[in-house]
């Protein structure tokens, strides 16, 4: 466990690889889940006032829920979560040309609707957050899917892509510069050691 302010971070957060293979999964972390995407109570005001701004690109299904369930509900286990469309599909994602899902939020900020790109939960995964709720530390935990995931490990051997590097947008976004160079470091320190030539 890597220890970096109040945070607490998975070994595999540096020592696995990992690139998402979108060709293979077609985003099926989008559908394949319990509930819908996380959000934090921050996020809230914001999916009310991008609400507007990513209607054109949702489908007939997912503004029906939208509608149905409102732009957010709160479920018991996991907290403020979008809604989904019959408990799959998220009901903000829809599928592209080549059958990959894609996020109404991030075309819209792809498109310069939105200064807001998604969900913090959905541009870290396959890095799961949570909070302790007797110690206030933030967990970070390496959580791919074993079957789906599969490709993107691959992937990531392939390109020698550790998870941390992969996702440094979001895990800045989230924490800082800082906190990034910080992470970095360890993970320099963490290949030196595991590649040093044996005596």
């Amino acid at each position: 466990m890597i220890a970096i302010d109040n945070v607490l971070i998975s070994d595999d957060i540096v020592s696995e690889k990992f690139v998402c293979d979108l060709s293979r999964c077609k985003g099926g972390c989008c559908e394949d889940g319990d509930a819908g995407a996380p959000l934090t109570n921050e996020e809230l005001e914001i999916v009310r006032d991008a609400a507007g701004k990513v209607e054109k690109y949702l489908t007939k299904d997912g503004k029906a829920e939208l509608e149905r369930q409102g732009l957010y509900r709160y479920d018991q286990e996991f907290g403020w979560v979008t809604p989904t469309v019959n408990g799959g599909i998220c009901a903000y994602g829809y599928r592209d040309g080549q059958g990959i899902i894609k996020c109404a939020f991030e075309q819209a900020y792809n498109d310069g609707l939105t200064n807001w790109k998604k969900p913090i939960s959905c541009h870290l995964y396959p890095i799961k957050a949570s909070t302790s709720k007797y110690s206030g530390y933030e967990k970070l935990n390496y959580e791919p899917r074993e079957t789906m995931c599969a490709p993107a490990c691959s992937l990531g051997k392939k390109l020698k892509v550790p998870v941390y590097q992969f996702l440094k947008e979001p895990l800045i976004r989230k924490f800082g510069e800082e906190f990034y160079e910080a992470l970095h470091q360890v993970a320099l320190d963490y290949f030196e050691a595991t590649h040093r030539p044996k005596k």
